[in-house]
Protein backbone atom coordinates (compact mmCIF):
# COMPACT_ATOMS: atom_id res chain seq x y z
CA UNK A 1 0.00 0.00 0.00
CA UNK A 2 1.31 3.13 -0.97
CA UNK A 3 1.36 5.80 2.05
CA UNK A 4 2.28 9.47 2.27
CA UNK A 5 3.16 11.55 5.51
CA UNK A 6 1.69 14.48 6.78
CA UNK A 7 1.74 17.26 5.98
CA UNK A 8 2.51 16.64 2.07
CA UNK A 9 -0.60 14.08 2.49
CA UNK A 10 -4.06 15.17 3.78
CA UNK A 11 -6.54 13.25 3.04
CA UNK A 12 -8.95 16.21 4.23
CA UNK A 13 -8.32 17.70 0.66
CA UNK A 14 -10.62 15.52 -1.02
CA UNK A 15 -13.59 15.92 1.92
CA UNK A 16 -13.87 19.92 1.24
CA UNK A 17 -16.21 20.05 -1.00
CA UNK A 18 -19.57 17.66 -1.88
CA UNK A 19 -18.38 18.11 -5.73
CA UNK A 20 -15.25 16.72 -4.71
CA UNK A 21 -16.35 13.80 -2.02
CA UNK A 22 -19.06 12.83 -5.23
CA UNK A 23 -15.81 11.91 -7.24
CA UNK A 24 -14.08 9.76 -4.80
CA UNK A 25 -16.86 8.06 -3.41
CA UNK A 26 -16.73 4.21 -3.11
CA UNK A 27 -20.19 3.05 -3.04
CA UNK A 28 -23.31 4.49 -4.26
CA UNK A 29 -27.08 4.26 -3.66
CA UNK A 30 -29.87 4.29 -5.63
CA UNK A 31 -33.43 3.13 -6.26
CA UNK A 32 -32.32 0.47 -8.77
CA UNK A 33 -30.26 -1.56 -5.77
CA UNK A 34 -33.72 -1.44 -3.80
CA UNK A 35 -36.30 -4.61 -3.32
CA UNK A 36 -39.75 -3.56 -2.01
CA UNK A 37 -41.37 -6.08 0.35
CA UNK A 38 -45.46 -5.88 0.26
CA UNK A 39 -47.89 -7.14 2.72
CA UNK A 40 -51.11 -8.34 0.88
CA UNK A 41 -54.92 -8.92 3.08
CA UNK A 42 -58.03 -10.26 2.21
CA UNK A 43 -61.02 -8.01 1.12
CA UNK A 44 -61.05 -4.97 -1.13
CA UNK A 45 -60.18 -1.26 -1.26
CA UNK A 46 -58.15 -2.07 1.88
CA UNK A 47 -54.94 -0.02 3.03
CA UNK A 48 -54.27 -1.33 6.63
CA UNK A 49 -51.64 -0.06 8.55
CA UNK A 50 -49.05 -2.14 10.91
CA UNK A 51 -48.54 -1.03 14.36
CA UNK A 52 -45.41 -2.45 14.81
CA UNK A 53 -43.97 -1.07 11.67
CA UNK A 54 -44.83 2.58 11.28
CA UNK A 55 -45.58 3.47 7.22
CA UNK A 56 -45.69 -0.05 6.51
CA UNK A 57 -49.30 -1.45 5.30
CA UNK A 58 -50.82 -4.01 3.99
CA UNK A 59 -53.32 -4.02 0.84
CA UNK A 60 -55.68 -5.36 -0.42
CA UNK A 61 -55.16 -7.02 -3.98
CA UNK A 62 -57.27 -4.59 -5.60
CA UNK A 63 -54.89 -1.61 -3.99
CA UNK A 64 -51.90 -3.05 -5.24
CA UNK A 65 -51.31 -0.70 -8.49
CA UNK A 66 -50.83 2.39 -6.11
CA UNK A 67 -47.63 0.75 -4.22
CA UNK A 68 -46.39 -1.16 -7.25
CA UNK A 69 -46.97 1.80 -9.26
CA UNK A 70 -45.17 4.26 -7.19
CA UNK A 71 -42.10 1.41 -6.80
CA UNK A 72 -42.10 1.49 -10.41
CA UNK A 73 -42.12 5.36 -11.19
CA UNK A 74 -38.90 5.51 -8.71
CA UNK A 75 -36.86 2.68 -10.58
CA UNK A 76 -37.74 -0.02 -8.14
CA UNK A 77 -36.88 -3.29 -9.85
CA UNK A 78 -38.88 -5.72 -7.75
CA UNK A 79 -41.22 -6.54 -5.65
CA UNK A 80 -41.76 -8.92 -2.58
CA UNK A 81 -45.17 -10.50 -1.89
CA UNK A 82 -45.78 -11.92 1.75
CA UNK A 83 -49.95 -12.73 2.64
CA UNK A 84 -51.68 -11.64 5.98
CA UNK A 85 -53.49 -15.42 5.82
CA UNK A 86 -56.58 -15.24 8.06
CA UNK A 87 -56.60 -17.82 10.71
CA UNK A 88 -59.48 -19.73 9.13
CA UNK A 89 -57.46 -20.44 6.70
CA UNK A 90 -54.42 -21.76 8.27
CA UNK A 91 -54.21 -25.81 9.25
CA UNK A 92 -51.13 -27.80 10.57
CA UNK A 93 -49.75 -28.55 6.51
CA UNK A 94 -50.21 -25.39 5.75
CA UNK A 95 -52.55 -26.17 2.58
CA UNK A 96 -52.92 -22.72 1.60
CA UNK A 97 -49.97 -22.32 0.47
CA UNK A 98 -50.76 -24.50 -2.97
CA UNK A 99 -54.40 -23.17 -2.78
CA UNK A 100 -54.20 -21.29 -6.83
CA UNK A 101 -56.39 -18.63 -5.62
CA UNK A 102 -54.28 -17.81 -2.46
CA UNK A 103 -53.30 -14.10 -1.89
CA UNK A 104 -49.99 -14.33 -3.22
CA UNK A 105 -51.26 -15.91 -6.75
CA UNK A 106 -54.09 -13.58 -6.87
CA UNK A 107 -51.73 -10.76 -6.35
CA UNK A 108 -48.89 -11.75 -9.04
CA UNK A 109 -52.04 -12.18 -11.66
CA UNK A 110 -53.36 -8.71 -10.92
CA UNK A 111 -49.45 -7.09 -11.19
CA UNK A 112 -48.37 -9.07 -14.16
CA UNK A 113 -52.26 -7.95 -15.89
CA UNK A 114 -51.63 -4.46 -14.43
CA UNK A 115 -47.85 -3.80 -15.21
CA UNK A 116 -46.70 -6.48 -17.53
CA UNK A 117 -43.23 -7.11 -17.16
CA UNK A 118 -41.80 -3.52 -15.73
CA UNK A 119 -41.40 -4.97 -12.84
CA UNK A 120 -40.48 -7.78 -10.98
CA UNK A 121 -41.98 -10.15 -8.51
CA UNK A 122 -40.11 -12.07 -5.95
CA UNK A 123 -42.33 -14.88 -3.96
CA UNK A 124 -41.11 -16.15 -0.48
CA UNK A 125 -41.29 -20.44 -0.55
CA UNK A 126 -41.93 -21.51 3.32
CA UNK A 127 -45.19 -22.48 4.91
CA UNK A 128 -45.13 -20.15 8.42
CA UNK A 129 -47.80 -17.61 6.75
CA UNK A 130 -49.97 -20.55 6.48
CA UNK A 131 -49.61 -23.25 9.32
CA UNK A 132 -51.56 -23.12 12.38
CA UNK A 133 -47.89 -23.42 14.66
CA UNK A 134 -46.55 -20.88 13.02
CA UNK A 135 -43.40 -23.29 11.84
CA UNK A 136 -42.00 -22.86 8.03
CA UNK A 137 -42.51 -26.44 8.09
CA UNK A 138 -44.79 -29.48 8.59
CA UNK A 139 -44.87 -30.29 12.78
CA UNK A 140 -44.50 -33.17 14.16
CA UNK A 141 -44.19 -33.24 18.04
CA UNK A 142 -42.28 -30.90 18.21
CA UNK A 143 -39.91 -31.69 15.11
CA UNK A 144 -39.84 -30.49 12.07
CA UNK A 145 -39.82 -32.53 8.95
CA UNK A 146 -37.74 -31.74 6.29
CA UNK A 147 -37.96 -33.93 3.36
CA UNK A 148 -42.54 -33.64 3.68
CA UNK A 149 -41.60 -29.85 4.17
CA UNK A 150 -39.73 -29.78 0.63
CA UNK A 151 -42.13 -31.80 -0.98
CA UNK A 152 -44.71 -28.83 -0.40
CA UNK A 153 -42.45 -26.81 -0.86
CA UNK A 154 -41.49 -27.36 -4.53
CA UNK A 155 -45.15 -27.32 -5.19
CA UNK A 156 -45.75 -23.97 -4.03
CA UNK A 157 -42.96 -23.08 -5.72
CA UNK A 158 -43.99 -24.58 -9.38
CA UNK A 159 -47.43 -22.76 -8.68
CA UNK A 160 -46.03 -19.27 -8.01
CA UNK A 161 -43.97 -19.87 -11.24
CA UNK A 162 -47.21 -20.72 -13.13
CA UNK A 163 -48.92 -17.65 -12.13
CA UNK A 164 -46.28 -15.22 -13.28
CA UNK A 165 -44.16 -14.97 -10.47
CA UNK A 166 -40.30 -14.21 -11.53
CA UNK A 167 -38.01 -14.64 -9.06
CA UNK A 168 -38.39 -17.67 -6.05
CA UNK A 169 -37.17 -16.89 -2.87
CA UNK A 170 -37.50 -19.87 -0.43
CA UNK A 171 -36.76 -19.26 2.98
CA UNK A 172 -37.76 -22.02 4.77
CA UNK A 173 -33.74 -23.15 5.52
CA UNK A 174 -35.34 -26.77 4.65
CA UNK A 175 -31.74 -29.03 3.83
CA UNK A 176 -32.44 -29.83 0.25
CA UNK A 177 -34.88 -27.58 -0.95
CA UNK A 178 -33.18 -25.54 -3.68
CA UNK A 179 -32.50 -28.91 -5.57
CA UNK A 180 -35.83 -30.28 -5.50
CA UNK A 181 -37.86 -26.69 -6.57
CA UNK A 182 -35.11 -26.21 -9.52
CA UNK A 183 -35.84 -29.67 -10.37
CA UNK A 184 -39.73 -29.38 -10.32
CA UNK A 185 -39.48 -26.21 -12.07
CA UNK A 186 -37.75 -27.18 -14.95
CA UNK A 187 -39.61 -30.70 -15.19
CA UNK A 188 -42.56 -28.17 -15.44
CA UNK A 189 -40.75 -26.06 -18.44
CA UNK A 190 -40.07 -23.19 -15.70
CA UNK A 191 -36.07 -23.39 -16.38
CA UNK A 192 -36.41 -19.40 -16.99
CA UNK A 193 -37.39 -18.90 -13.10
CA UNK A 194 -34.79 -17.64 -10.99
CA UNK A 195 -34.05 -19.02 -7.23
CA UNK A 196 -33.29 -16.50 -4.94
CA UNK A 197 -32.23 -18.95 -1.80
CA UNK A 198 -32.20 -17.72 1.59
CA UNK A 199 -29.23 -19.75 2.14
CA UNK A 200 -27.89 -17.64 5.17
CA UNK A 201 -30.68 -17.07 7.21
CA UNK A 202 -30.61 -16.38 11.15
CA UNK A 203 -33.05 -17.50 13.75
CA UNK A 204 -33.22 -14.34 14.69
CA UNK A 205 -34.90 -11.73 17.63
CA UNK A 206 -35.25 -9.41 15.03
CA UNK A 207 -37.83 -10.53 13.10
CA UNK A 208 -41.22 -10.00 15.41
CA UNK A 209 -43.05 -7.31 13.56
CA UNK A 210 -42.82 -9.22 10.13
CA UNK A 211 -44.43 -11.70 11.80
CA UNK A 212 -47.05 -9.46 13.23
CA UNK A 213 -47.48 -8.47 10.01
CA UNK A 214 -48.12 -11.85 8.41
CA UNK A 215 -50.54 -13.19 11.55
CA UNK A 216 -47.82 -15.72 12.46
CA UNK A 217 -46.65 -14.51 15.85
CA UNK A 218 -48.61 -15.18 18.32
CA UNK A 219 -49.03 -18.48 16.96
CA UNK A 220 -45.46 -19.67 16.84
CA UNK A 221 -44.87 -22.65 18.77
CA UNK A 222 -41.75 -22.91 20.24
CA UNK A 223 -39.11 -21.74 18.56
CA UNK A 224 -36.69 -21.79 15.03
CA UNK A 225 -33.37 -22.96 15.75
CA UNK A 226 -33.72 -26.35 14.81
CA UNK A 227 -33.51 -25.06 11.25
CA UNK A 228 -32.77 -21.33 11.15
CA UNK A 229 -29.07 -20.77 11.45
CA UNK A 230 -27.02 -20.03 15.06
CA UNK A 231 -26.16 -16.49 15.27
CA UNK A 232 -23.16 -17.36 16.82
CA UNK A 233 -21.56 -19.22 13.48
CA UNK A 234 -19.51 -17.41 10.62
CA UNK A 235 -18.17 -20.85 8.73
CA UNK A 236 -21.20 -22.38 8.81
CA UNK A 237 -22.27 -20.13 6.20
CA UNK A 238 -20.22 -20.95 3.58
CA UNK A 239 -21.22 -24.50 4.13
CA UNK A 240 -24.87 -23.37 3.16
CA UNK A 241 -24.19 -20.93 0.26
CA UNK A 242 -21.97 -24.14 -1.39
CA UNK A 243 -24.76 -26.39 -0.92
CA UNK A 244 -27.33 -24.17 -2.92
CA UNK A 245 -25.57 -22.54 -5.42
CA UNK A 246 -24.78 -26.48 -6.15
CA UNK A 247 -28.13 -26.90 -5.99
CA UNK A 248 -29.03 -24.22 -8.29
CA UNK A 249 -29.09 -21.00 -6.67
CA UNK A 250 -29.12 -17.89 -8.90
CA UNK A 251 -29.42 -15.71 -5.85
CA UNK A 252 -28.35 -16.01 -2.19
CA UNK A 253 -30.13 -14.02 0.53
CA UNK A 254 -28.42 -13.12 4.18
CA UNK A 255 -30.95 -12.36 6.91
CA UNK A 256 -31.03 -10.30 8.62
CA UNK A 257 -28.69 -7.51 7.47
CA UNK A 258 -27.06 -5.10 9.96
CA UNK A 259 -25.98 -7.58 12.57
CA UNK A 260 -24.34 -9.25 9.55
CA UNK A 261 -22.58 -7.34 7.67
CA UNK A 262 -19.27 -9.79 8.28
CA UNK A 263 -21.31 -12.50 7.15
CA UNK A 264 -22.43 -10.50 3.84
CA UNK A 265 -18.52 -9.77 2.70
CA UNK A 266 -17.97 -13.03 3.81
CA UNK A 267 -19.83 -15.03 0.98
CA UNK A 268 -19.34 -11.97 -1.72
CA UNK A 269 -16.01 -12.33 -1.47
CA UNK A 270 -15.19 -16.24 -1.19
CA UNK A 271 -18.18 -17.20 -3.97
CA UNK A 272 -18.99 -13.99 -6.18
CA UNK A 273 -22.15 -14.72 -6.95
CA UNK A 274 -25.05 -12.12 -6.08
CA UNK A 275 -25.51 -11.26 -2.50
CA UNK A 276 -28.83 -9.63 -1.72
CA UNK A 277 -29.52 -8.32 1.99
CA UNK A 278 -32.87 -8.25 3.43
CA UNK A 279 -32.66 -5.29 6.19
CA UNK A 280 -35.83 -6.79 8.30
CA UNK A 281 -38.54 -5.86 9.81
CA UNK A 282 -36.91 -5.35 13.74
CA UNK A 283 -34.20 -2.95 12.29
CA UNK A 284 -36.98 -1.17 10.09
CA UNK A 285 -38.90 -0.40 13.16
CA UNK A 286 -35.93 0.42 15.60
CA UNK A 287 -35.20 3.01 12.96
CA UNK A 288 -38.45 4.29 12.49
CA UNK A 289 -38.77 4.90 16.07
CA UNK A 290 -36.07 6.54 16.61
CA UNK A 291 -36.58 8.94 13.61
CA UNK A 292 -40.22 9.40 15.05
CA UNK A 293 -38.61 10.29 18.50
CA UNK A 294 -35.89 12.78 17.59
CA UNK A 295 -33.34 10.54 18.29
CA UNK A 296 -31.51 9.89 15.41
CA UNK A 297 -32.12 11.92 11.76
CA UNK A 298 -33.42 10.83 8.68
CA UNK A 299 -30.16 10.38 7.17
CA UNK A 300 -29.94 7.32 9.26
CA UNK A 301 -32.06 5.03 6.23
CA UNK A 302 -29.67 5.85 3.63
CA UNK A 303 -26.35 5.48 6.35
CA UNK A 304 -28.06 2.01 7.05
CA UNK A 305 -28.45 1.02 3.11
CA UNK A 306 -25.06 2.16 2.27
CA UNK A 307 -23.71 -0.06 4.95
CA UNK A 308 -25.05 -3.12 2.98
CA UNK A 309 -23.05 -2.14 -0.69
CA UNK A 310 -20.12 -1.58 1.47
CA UNK A 311 -19.86 -4.65 2.83
CA UNK A 312 -20.87 -6.38 -0.79
CA UNK A 313 -24.67 -6.98 -1.05
CA UNK A 314 -25.98 -6.33 -4.74
CA UNK A 315 -29.32 -5.42 -3.61
CA UNK A 316 -31.34 -4.96 -0.33
CA UNK A 317 -34.99 -5.66 0.71
CA UNK A 318 -35.72 -3.04 2.54
CA UNK A 319 -39.27 -1.71 3.86
CA UNK A 320 -37.90 1.98 3.17
CA UNK A 321 -37.44 1.08 -0.29
CA UNK A 322 -40.81 3.59 -1.59
CA UNK A 323 -39.89 6.09 1.22
CA UNK A 324 -36.72 7.16 0.66
CA UNK A 325 -35.38 10.24 -1.65
CA UNK A 326 -32.33 9.20 -3.66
Amino acid sequence: MITGKYPNLRLRRSRKYAWSRKLVQENTLSYSDLILPIFLIEGKNKKESIKSMPNVFRYSVDKLHIVVGKAIKKGIPMVALFPYTSKKKKDENGSEALNPDNLVCRGIKFIKKKFKNKIGIMCDVALDPYTSHGHDGLLKKKNILNDKTVEILAKQAVLQAKMGCDVIAPSDMMDGRIGKIRSALDKNNLKDIQILSYAVKFSSSFYGPFRDAVGSKRLLKGDKKTYQMDFRNSDETLREVSLDIKEGADMVMVKPGMPYLDIIKKVKDNFKIPVFAYQVSGEYSLIMNGINKKLIDKDSIKETLISFKRAGANSIVTYFADQINL
